[in-house]
């Protein structure tokens, strides 16, 4: 029997089959990733339990409710609490050079969208990311790509990436501007809000906390920019064997070579079934070759023996 010629419905099916079983597959990448989702999960219930405390100190329930009652009572002049979830916390625990006191003060946003840097006003792209890999499995199963942003990290804004970005925007319920989210975001925002006194956005006026207090939650934000981090550690290391799946796949003429591809990889792809549901190779590019080079772009904190092994074999194989 004559073999099956490569073409690009065959190319982009394997591609397919290879690339979910990188983003299924147990590595050090996924499993960090997935464990500093906990991480943050542990550190924002305890660093909002901190929080309440602190804003409660400052703004009594007592003081509340007499406010609330004089707003009923006298309507928007005495309009001065609402519900927030992002707030100014600060300390005058430091001291400068020369010895005088110094306030340490920083904007903490428990919202879904909130910001990883302090800044009130910084660029939405982090918060977006945050969002967008914190609820993965979600937009995964609508049909979305929550990894959008890290497989765009680095490059200029285009039609592609906006496109996907809006379609996760959209299906999280992200508002234009602060308490305008709806759906999912909604949610999870209104689990944080807390009631404080004043007359603007935030209630600008800083609140009060120990230094062990600020620290908390300075670690708590830390473990939001974290996800981040290691959800770009992860998803950089299935791109860098995609783009090398890309050339290989690209290379091979007939769909056999796919097949051992996949099987060196550790995948079972049935070729009858391939080919029933479809309407010249570099030597480093056999699938053999290019299956090892794959597998030693995750799992990355090898030794140094390890690596001069993996090495010695793939340059063994590749002579061979």
């Amino acid at each position: 029997m004559s073999k099956i010629r490569m073409n690009t419905e065959y190319r982009n099916k394997l591609f397919n089959r290879i690339k979910d079983v990188f983003e299924k597959e147990e590595t050090q990448e996924r499993q960090a990733f997935m464990e500093s989702r906990e991480t943050f999960n542990e550190t924002q219930g305890h660093a909002f339990d901190v929080a309440r405390a602190v804003v409660e100190r400052s703004y009594p329930s007592t003081d509340v409710a007499t406010l609330k009652h004089f707003k009923k009572k006298y309507g928007d002049p005495c309009d001065v609490v609402a519900k927030d979830k992002c707030f100014y916390f600060s300390h005058n625990e430091d001291v400068d050079e020369d010895e005088n006191e110094v306030e340490t003060k920083s904007h903490f946003d428990f919202g879904l969208y909130g910001n990883l840097n302090g800044n009130e006003y910084s660029g939405q792209e982090d918060t977006e990311h945050f969002a967008h890999a914190y609820y993965r499995e979600e937009l995964k199963e609508n049909g979305l790509n929550p990894d959008i942003l890290a497989q765009q990290s680095g490059k200029d804004n285009n039609p592609h990436k906006t496109k996907h970005v809006d379609a996760n925007n959209k299906f999280l319920g992200k508002g234009s501007y602060h308490d305008n989210e709806i759906g999912i975001a909604r949610n999870y925002d209104d689990q944080f809000k807390l009631d404080v006194i004043g007359t603007s956005h935030c209630r600008s006026r800083a609140i009060a906390c120990t230094k062990k207090e600020y620290e908390i939650f300075l670690m708590w934000r830390t473990a939001k920019a974290n996800v981040v981090s290691k959800h770009q550690t992860w998803i950089d290391s299935i791109q860098k064997q995609c783009d090398q799946l890309k050339i290989g796949l690209k290379a091979y003429r007939y769909l056999s070579e796919g097949i051992e591809l996949a099987t060196e990889l550790g995948i079972e792809v049935d070729e009858a079934e391939l080919v029933k549901t479809n309407s010249t190779g570099l030597t480093i590019y056999n699938p053999s070759n290019l299956a090892n080079m794959i597998k030693g772009m995750k799992n990355k904190n090898q030794s140094r023996e390890d690596k001069i092994k993996a090495r010695l074999q793939y340059e063994k194989q590749a002579v061979n």
